[in-house]
């Protein structure tokens, strides 16, 4: 077939849309969550992941389509009926999900119960430990009990999205009709007492919990003690409101303020999604829809009896056997361990962290050392998230105390952390720091540091992940630390990007977004198509997050065309279409998900027998090719490209725990032959770095 033909077939309908995709993935949650070989507590945790991404999902992505497919303007015809169908094939897998996710649910907790774990409720707990939790609830969970009667003077319109309400009907026997009748919302105070209740027992082989919704319902009246009501009825109630800000940028109010500002207004936001508790009655349910002014009954939806259920990833440890996943330690690298210089370590030889199967307080050792070291004039550093009292922070801001001239780049408009990084900035800013806030239209999602230093060569890190102490627990990612000048000034100049954004930037090493990134990986692939079309050894093989982009979705389906074999590793959304005859039959695209999350972006390219290896911030969505700036670094040293075609070549061949995608919601087990031993890539890592 000639490439005209080619062309034609890629442009046809062979992708798959962003937010499809994405349902696509969350749904692998549940499946993870289902296989009887993970840890009945972990199966647990895969479940609140699910839910708290569908959470986000339809705070963002579902928010934004409903923009859209509700616009007036007559220029986004095309977009307005994309989104419209989107959502509707939303709302249906949504829908079939649900049922799958609350089966799995049950499935668990009947599971646990052969382990001696039991989730009671109100109506399941004997006297004994109703008496008990009568106590607990008196002594402490009452004083985070704030009720919001609800009456025509009730103001619920700066109600928190981010709680779980108890919607309250009260009544007595006395009371003949609904005047009489009273209505109230209890926000569940889960960030003090927790979600979950631990009831005592006296058999150390059985174990006893309890949801604090259920231990409010057994309490109710001790919370309306004042009020003339006998009958109390509590029923669920949960709404994700839009989290798109709307920032003002004002100069006199300055950045921090507009985007404060902003942070506040989006308590306000339009409700995408309302779900109400099973059996609530006709005319509570009318209520809660008459006074939070919902108008369009589409995104409203009857659950189950608990909501919020990502609350599920902070179930009580307990110390059962095979309820847990054995304990992984962070390796130290030797330098730590020996109290060593790890500055001069990086002087002498680049330097690749993985984590969190290396301790990320490697990192965090360079920081507290350049910002001591006499040697050291400036630090340079970008935060896109960061950790609660962060090590990270506190070592950049003793830098600046002790005299040396520090800059952070903190993006203010990382989603959800908004609020955390105005309080970073000032905390930097208070110590001396130098505090850039970014670009108008443009997020600042690399992840870079530059050190300065007077006697010695100067030294860069750049990351796959955020410089988060929390994540790097969780999170696998790989960091580079070098002295190597080509890759040095070219994160320096990274820092002159942003801080002189008008100003004419080029890079000769670093791919960076949005100027050269897109144009390197286009020109990268087509060298693969040239070098298979001379008989030349070709091949790319991708570690990496999300592909969505059209333009590089079509440009693996023209080098697959042209029998370049490509093997990628996503984790999340995937656009592509695998098995395509004359199209996309040369692409396998494998997913992991495993008790780490994979978040490390790694790139391979054949390049005829001399592969070239890439590494960086940056997935291959639009809006890391184009609305942001990323950093994705070539590799020079030989000995950390063999660790990453290790790490790649590891999930390649994982028969346990990944699956291979065709791109149509379908996932394929990949499981161990007769040829072959299992594989488990995330334990084969650990062991390596153990024995490293």
């Amino acid at each position: 077939m000639e490439n005209k033909n080619k062309r034609i077939k890629v442009e046809e309908n062979i992708y798959v849309e962003r937010d499809v995709s994405w349902n696509y993935f969350n749904y692998r949650i549940i499946k993870e969550a289902q296989d009887k070989s993970v840890p009945l507590l972990q199966r647990l945790s895969f479940l609140g992941i699910y839910s708290n991404n569908q959470d986000e999902f339809f705070k963002v992505r579902v928010a934004q389509l409903n923009r859209i497919a509700g616009s007036v303007s007559k220029d986004f015809k095309k977009d307005k009926s994309l989104a419209k169908k989107e959502l509707k094939q939303i709302f249906k897998l949504t829908d079939e999900y649900k049922k799958e996710f609350n089966e799995t649910l049950n499935d668990i907790f009947k599971d646990l119960e052969e382990k001696g774990v039991y989730l009671l409720n109100e109506n399941t707990v004997n006297d004994e430990q109703k008496e008990y939790l009568k106590r607990y609830f008196l002594n402490n969970i009452s004083v985070y009990i704030n009720p919001i009667i609800i009456n025509k003077k009730a103001d619920l319109s700066s109600v928190n999205d981010t709680h779980i309400y108890l919607a309250i009907k009260m009544s007595n026997k006395k009371m003949e009709n609904l005047d009489d009748v009273s209505y109230a919302l209890i926000p569940l105070p889960v960030h003090f007492c927790g979600r979950f209740i631990k009831i005592p027992s006296k058999d150390p082989s059985k174990h006893f919990l309890i949801y604090l919704d259920d231990v409010i319902r057994l309490n109710l009246e001790f919370i309306f003690k004042n009020l003339p009501y006998e009958k109390y009825e509590a029923y669920a109630f949960k709404f994700s409101k839009d989290a798109e800000m709307e920032v003002e940028s004002d100069p006199e109010e300055g950045i921090l303020k507009s985007i404060s500002e902003a942070v506040k207004e989006r308590k306000r936001g339009i409700p995408v999604r309302v779900v109400f508790g099973e059996n609530i009655p006709k005319d509570l349910y009318s209520k809660l829809i008459k006074k939070f002014e919902i108008d369009d009954l589409d995104i409203v939806s009857i659950g189950g009896k608990y909501h919020n259920n990502k609350d599920l990833m902070k179930f009580p440890f307990i110390d059962v056997e095979g309820l847990n996943y054995p304990k992984w330690e962070n390796k130290e690298i030797e330098e730590i361990n020996k109290g060593e210089s790890i500055l001069n370590k990086i002087q002498n030889e680049d330097m690749l962290l993985h984590v969190p199967y290396q301790s990320f307080n490697s990192f965090i050792s360079i920081l507290q050392e350049a910002s001591i070291s006499p040697n050291v004039s400036e630090i340079r550093a970008t935060i896109y998230r960061a950790s609660s009292n962060s090590r990270v922070v506190a070592a950049l801001t003793n830098a600046a105390r002790n005299g040396k001239k520090v800059t952070a780049m903190v993006e203010l408009m990382a989603r959800f952390d908004e609020s955390s990084n105005i309080l970073i900035s000032q905390t930097l800013k208070d110590a001396g720091v130098n505090v850039l806030t970014g670009q108008e239209g443009f997020k600042i999602h690399g992840k870079i540091v530059y050190i300065k230093l007077k006697n010695a060569k100067d030294i860069a890190i750049i990351s796959t992940g955020n410089f988060h102490e929390g994540n790097a627990k969780q999170y696998t990612d790989c960091l580079l630390f070098t002295t190597d000048p080509r890759l040095v000034n070219d994160v320096k100049s990274v820092f002159d990007l942003i801080m002189m954004p008008y100003e004419k930037h080029s890079f000769r090493n670093l791919l960076v977004s949005p100027l050269n990134m897109q144009k390197s990986f286009e020109k990268l692939i087509r060298n693969e198509i040239k070098n298979k079309k001379a008989g030349l050894p070709s091949g790319i093989k991708i570690k990496i997050n999300h592909i969505t982009d059209k333009k590089m979705v079509k440009l693996l389906y023209l080098a697959s065309a042209q029998g370049v074999a490509i093997k990628l590793l996503i984790r999340g959304n995937s656009s592509l279409v695998t098995g395509i005859k004359n199209v996309s039959e040369n692409i396998e695209v494998h997913a992991i998900i495993d008790r780490y999350l994979e978040h490390s972006r790694i790139f391979v390219f054949e390049n005829a027998g001399n592969p070239l290896y890439f590494m960086g911030s940056a997935d291959r969505m639009p809006r890391n090719l184009y609305n942001r700036i990323e950093v994705v670094t070539p590799i020079y040293n030989e000995n950390i490209k063999k660790e990453l075609d290790m790490i790649v070549n590891f999930g390649l061949k994982d028969n346990v725990k990944a699956v291979y995608a065709t791109g149509d919601g379908k996932y394929h087990k990949i499981l161990p032959n007769e040829n072959n031993l299992p594989f488990r890539s995330q334990e084969e890592l650990y062991n390596y770095y153990q024995k490293k």
